[in-house]
This record gives structure tokens, sequence and C-alpha cells, in this order.
């Protein structure tokens, strides 16, 4: 089998086995479960706030659920452990079912989300909500949320801080859904930090050369280059000045071959325009007389014409 149908073959055999210990044993105040298999067998650590109704009297019902989880869900040798709840007001999936429950026995949905979030707080947590949806009052269904302290919604501190419960309450007019969601205490988020007061900064700062000694810096082993802000040396300053003198010289001799242009004296100038206009002119006018010529013959072919 592909590794992807194995994850979700996985992922579906355990979901079926969390909803039949929720089924069997939601009276004993079912909490969860964590599921490992090891080479003696499969270890399943159930999570309850009444253990000795989940075992029962004599071991009769953890060997009833042994025998259902080796037959009917294919687990080889399954070894069952039992663990009682510490504090039952911080476990989500047991706040879902007394919060169902007590919805189911008649309870107004504001009193009872009031009461289970205060017992919530009171029992240490950093942020609780409780969601309510479906009809909780009339025909129309609708949603109804209870919020204390800090709680996160997303992200990886939502799926592996935040402790998540679900459960239902089945009443005349419908099914009421319930979510619970709860932060523990002592958790450690990512924006948590801290406020020393009363401190000395040198007891919380690292040993080190001071800023001065930072921004100096140190020289590479060549000694090539010199010191970071360090000045210039001497002999540094004397090849700079030499380059500049060397400099402003190619200037000076390349300004010296450099011929300035002949300008034209005025006179010449107004010579050459006078000239060229005088051409112009000649050149209009004889153009304009062979226009005319040309005229004048037209009409007097035009006179020819009219009189034959």
């Amino acid at each position: 089998m592909a590794d992807e149908l194995q994850f979700v073959e996985n992922g579906l055999q355990r979901t079926q086995i969390d909803e039949f210990f929720q089924d069997e044993l939601g009276r004993a105040g079912y909490g969860g479960m964590e599921i490992a298999k090891t080479p003696m067998g499969t270890q399943i650590v159930l999570k309850a706030e009444k253990p000795g109704m989940v075992i029962g009297k004599g071991g009769k019902n953890i060997r009833k659920i042994t025998s259902t989880l080796e037959n009917e869900f294919g687990l080889e040798d399954p070894q069952v452990d039992v663990q009682e709840v510490d504090e039952p007001d911080l476990n989500a999936r047991i706040v879902a079912d007394k919060l169902g429950n007590a919805l189911e026995r008649g309870w107004y949905f504001r009193k009872a989300g009031h009461t289970t979030i205060d017992r919530i707080m009171e029992s240490g947590a950093l942020g609780a909500e409780i969601v309510l949806s479906g009809k909780v009052t009339g025909a129309r269904s609708r949603v109804e949320k209870f919020n204390r302290g800090y709680i996160k919604h997303n992200g990886e501190p939502a799926e592996e801080i935040v402790d998540h419960g679900v459960g239902t309450a089945v009443m005349k007019l419908g099914t009421i859904g319930v979510q619970v969601k709860i932060i523990p205490p002592n958790a450690e988020l990512p924006d948590d930090f801290e406020i020393h007061e009363d401190v000395e900064v040198e007891d919380y700062v690292a040993e080190g050369d001071s800023v001065d000694d930072l921004l100096a810096g140190e020289p590479d082993e060549d000694g090539d280059e010199p010191e970071t802000g360090a000045p210039p040396s001497d002999d540094e300053a004397d090849e700079d000045v030499a380059e500049e003198e060397v400099v402003d010289e190619e200037v000076v001799e390349e300004a010296a071959d450099y011929d300035e242009p002949e300008v034209p004296d005025e006179d010449e100038v107004e010579e050459e325009l006078d000239d060229l206009d005088a051409a112009v002119e000649e050149e209009l006018d004889e153009e304009t007389e062979a226009e005319a010529d040309e005229l004048m013959d037209e009409m007097e072919s035009g006179e020819d014409g009219d009189a034959e």
C-alpha cells in the first residue's frame, strides 16, 4: 500500500476508535486518547474524569473494550491504560459534553455558557471560547459565542497549544452544536514576553569589545588595508598630492596645444551677404521675365484663335 493511502487508513481508523470511546465512555467523562504502536502491540492511553467507570467492576468494562478493539478494529494485542484527568474543567472535550448535557436538561443557553466559561477561567486557563450553533431559542438557527481571556484562532499555536472539544445537545427543536477552545495555564505562546524591573543591563548583555573598538575594526593579515575610520598616513597623502600635480600639468599642456579658431571680420561678412542677395535677385528677375514671356505668348495665341 502506498504511503498516502496508509496515512488515510490510519487516520480513519483513529477517528473510528475515538468515536467508539466517545459513545461507550460518555458517562465516565471521556477526555481523549493517545495511540502508539510498539513492537509488543498497540498502546492506548485513555483520559477520563471517572476511571472507575471505565475499568468497571472487576475489570469487566476494560476487558470488553479490549476485545472490541481487537476484533472490530483489527488492532494487534491492544493494551489499554486509563488515566484520570487532573482538572476536568481544563479539558475541552469534557467541558463540551457537560455543556451539552446541561442544555438537554433545560438550562438556558446564555446561563449555561457564562457559567461554563467562568468555571474554566477560575481553573486557571489563559483563555477560552465557547460557540453554540443551532436553534438555541426559536425556530431560526443562530450562533452564540462566549469569550474570556486570550485565544488563538490560526497558526501553529492554534493547532498545538489550544485544546479543542466538540459536543452536541439534542433538543426538541433540533440539535445544538457545542465547540469549546481552551488555552491551558502555563502555555508558552510565541508572542509572550517578560519585563524585568530593578535589574542591571550589564547582567543581560554579553561581554565583548566596546562600540569604539567595533567601529575601528581590525587590520587584515597582509596589512594593506587601513583601519576603518583611521586617517591616511603621510606617504599616502604625498602620493595623492603628486598625482594631482601631474593631472594639472597635463591639463595645461592640452590647453596650450589647442588653437583658437579664426573669426572673420564684419566687413567681409557683409560683402558676402550682399553678393548673395544680388545673385538671388538676378535669378528671380530671370525667372520672372521668362514667366511673363510665356504668359504673353499664351494670350496672343488665344486672341488669334478668337479672330479665326
